[in-house]
């Protein structure tokens, strides 16, 4: 089984949250698993400092470089991802994605995901393949799919990020920490992780369920 990775830097304030990246490609791993990560070759939305969550001005940094700290290297840029060469695809979460990937995190339901992206899920759902979303990204799947209904999971219905992302048209639904939401009709799986989690174990719960339902999807087909 070959399974895409989104990645877009590395940090959850800026780019990729890294427990959850890594707890992905981990759980990919043990379920006998090729992750083939991939990220945009572009500037991040900002460089941020982690330990007060506040934009750097001034600095700027690639998205492709940075995800390869994550990957070890192992990253190739998102305009040669294909849904043809997967059998499943996941993304996880971090602030950074909400920003990078696309405009949720600055224009809500209004934003738009990056024309790669876009396209990329699509192509997964027109081929039946499974998507996985983890912590933000659901709302990154609810841009692109929003007018497909989707079923998703950013943890609480309430949270402002679900309120707002169900204007899309999405329906998202409450979930504890350590589970999963899957819609049936488009084959997708979400998990909340650090949208409620406290500890990298309490994400690792729900992630280790979501890499274990995409796989056996993927491999139902």
């Amino acid at each position: 089984m070959r399974v895409g990775v989104i990645l877009c830097g590395s940090g959850r304030f800026d780019g990729s949250e890294i427990h959850e990246s890594v707890l992905t490609l981990l759980h990919l791993a043990h379920g006998g698993a090729e992750a083939a990560c991939f990220a945009p070759d572009a500037p991040q939305w900002a460089v941020c400092d982690h330990f007060t969550g506040k934009p750097r001005p001034g600095e700027s940094r690639n998205m492709l470089q940075e995800a390869a700290r994550i990957a070890r290297g192992a990253v190739a840029p998102l305009t040669e991802a294909r849904a043809g060469d997967l059998d499943a695809l996941i993304l996880p979460g971090g602030n950074g994605a909400a920003h990078n990937l696309g405009g949720f995190a600055s224009a809500g339901a209004r934003g738009r995901v990056l024309p790669d992206l876009e396209r990329l899920l699509l192509a997964m759902v027109e081929a039946g393949k499974p998507i996985g979303a983890i912590c933000i990204a659901p709302a990154l799947v609810a841009l692109a799919l929003g007018a497909r209904a989707p079923l998703l999971t950013l943890g609480r219905a309430s949270d402002p990020a679900a309120v707002e992302a169900s204007k899309t048209g999405a329906r998202l639904v409450d979930c504890p920490v350590d589970g999963i939401v899957v819609d049936e009709t488009l084959n997708l799986v979400s998990t909340p992780a650090y949208m409620l989690a406290t500890s990298v174990a309490e994400a690792d719960a729900g992630i280790g369920r979501l890499v274990a339902e995409v796989l056996r999807r993927a491999r139902k087909r």
